[in-house]
């Protein structure tokens, strides 16, 4: 059977955008801390600070949303590009109580009269027209749109129900007419084929070409390195390999702490093999949770690639794997907890907390 990469989705300026390296401006105060300017990679002022700051620090890509003070009862939020250009004053799109953040050079922005998502390209062009309910992120020059969905709240959140997902490209070209979208998804993984991929550790989807569109999905792949890669081999070796750099750990005495993995495998290694040991038991009870890597813990530069200009994890490609180890006593509930982050060179342990402060 034949794979094929999928280039095609990627737009000429997606493409552009990974082949050269481009000076991402960094956002500083001015002397009182009021407002925020942006300089460039050389220390060159770019814009003088007038702008407030929505976070601790701003990374100033292609196109971004900025705020300023206005007579107004509120704030003047647009979006504005690295030419100057400003726009989307009545549109600006907000994700989480925040402003949206650029991915791959492509913006959201909420159409008020519509209610309606699109998106903004480098240069504030409209790349894909507000004609979805919702849209995600951009992964790999594709992302989710949601229509035909009712907003239905809950509390101070609201969900979308009904309707359907559709995998679409930054041209707006429909992939996928019904993508069932999980967080588990590696979209930088996809393959093209005629016939669904047989790797188990991928998803297939059927595209509106007849083609079979497949990604990695994390938690298979995780579960399968964490069978077939360490707890096969579970050796002090074999554990240091496969554990990060520094190790953050959990004692009542002292809250978080971080250590060398050396140090801290070499006191703890006997426990540590115990309870993941455990893992091959039918009796064990565990579940392996989704989680964001920490910017407060793991905020050291060896990390920075793991964040994206706007602080956030980036999930969508280094996922964290917590392992839940559940003991029940009769009088509470215990637990272990052993993270694992996806990093450029595989899975490593990255934290662990367990019951009774037993860590050395």
């Amino acid at each position: 059977m034949r794979y094929y990469i999928l280039t095609c989705v990627l737009t000429l300026t997606g493409a552009t955008m990974f082949g050269q390296s481009k000076d991402i401006w960094t956002s500083f105060w001015n002397k009182d801390s009021s407002f925020i300017g942006f300089k460039d990679s050389n220390g060159v002022v770019r814009i003088a600070p007038k702008f407030q700051a929505f976070t601790s620090e701003i990374k100033f890509e292609d196109i971004i949303i900025v705020t300023e003070d206005s007579n107004e009862k509120r704030n003047s939020y647009y979006y504005l590009t690295k030419s100057g250009r400003m726009l989307g004053k009545d549109s600006v799109y907000r994700f989480d109580n925040g402003p949206d953040c650029e991915s791959e050079g492509f913006i959201r922005f909420h159409d008020n009269k519509t209610d309606k998502v699109g998106m903004f390209n480098r240069n504030g062009d409209v790349a894909i027209p507000a004609e979805y309910d919702e849209l995600t992120k951009v992964r790999n020059g594709m992302t989710i749109g949601i229509k035909g969905a009712k907003r239905k709240r809950l509390g101070e959140d609201f969900f979308w129900k009904g309707g359907k997902d559709i995998l679409i490209d930054t041209n707006n070209r429909t992939l996928i007419d019904s993508f069932r979208y999980t967080r588990n998804l590696n979209f930088f993984s996809v393959l093209v084929s005629p016939q669904p991929n047989t790797d188990s550790l991928r998803q297939n989807f059927k595209g509106i070409n007849g083609q079979y569109y497949s990604f990695i999905d994390f938690d298979k792949e995780f579960r399968s390195w964490l069978k077939s890669s360490l707890l096969c081999n579970l050796t002090k070796d074999n554990l240091l390999k496969n554990t990060n750099k520094d190790v953050f750990f959990w004692k009542e005495s002292n809250g978080w702490m971080s250590e060398e993995r050396e140090s801290f495998i070499e006191r703890n290694y006997v426990l540590i093999e115990k309870k993941l040991l455990q893992l091959k038991s039918k009796d064990c009870s565990y579940d392996i949770f989704d989680e964001d890597l920490s910017a407060y813990n793991f905020e050291s530069a060896e990390y920075k690639d793991y964040f994206s200009t706007c602080g956030e994890a980036k999930s969508w490609i280094y996922p964290v794997k917590n392992i839940v180890i559940s003991y029940k006593d009769k009088k509470d509930l215990a637990q272990d907890n052993f993270e694992f982050l996806r990093t450029k060179d595989g899975y490593r342990l990255i934290e662990v907390s367990v019951r009774k402060d037993e860590l050395k």
